[in-house]
């Protein structure tokens, strides 16, 4: 995709959300867009009924922690097929109130990778119509994928540290 359909689609929803793209970017010809979590519903549902935009495929949806482990984020990749256009749309939101709309009334196949989302980080979707875990216990009291929760088993002594370089 070209710089000149990242500007594009970035004055349209400039146009449209006033104050809601926070950054538009290329990345490896990847038009990228991190967007007010507060308007995340409207912008998704813009890009995907404009009927010039048209991105009306849901590729994929996740979570994410950010770096400094003070934010959750939610990742959607939308594809318009007609003209071959993808879009990732970013949007950020505080760890202790880790809420955003569900986007499961615009793209049913939604429902599982927003469950995956909240079973893996926490993120809760307001809206959806059956927000439990998918993939864990439902006994489960964490969320195992952010970053407080080590990697590793710290109990185990079966493990020699030398062999792993520490």
């Amino acid at each position: 995709m070209s710089k000149e359909n990242l500007d594009k689609i970035n004055e349209r929803l400039n146009a449209e959300f006033p104050g809601g793209v926070l950054a538009a970017e290329l990345l490896y010809d990847f038009p990228v867009f991190t967007i007010d979590h507060t308007k995340s519903h409207a912008i998704i549902q813009f890009l995907k009924e404009d009927p010039e935009l048209d991105f009306h495929f849901l590729t994929d949806l996740t979570a994410m922690q950010t770096a400094d482990e003070k934010q959750l984020g939610v990742i959607y990749h939308l594809h318009n097929m007609k003209k071959n256009m993808r879009v990732r749309v970013k949007t950020f939101f505080d760890i202790n109130k880790p809420e955003v709309d569900s986007i499961t009334n615009l793209w049913p196949s939604a429902n599982w990778m927003e469950r995956e989302s909240y079973d893996f980080f926490g993120v809760r979707f307001k809206g959806h119509p059956n927000m439990v875990r998918i993939l864990n216990v439902d006994e489960m009291d964490i969320f195992p994928l952010r970053k407080e929760y080590p990697l590793e088993d710290q109990t185990r002594e079966d493990k020699d540290d030398k062999m792993f370089g520490r």
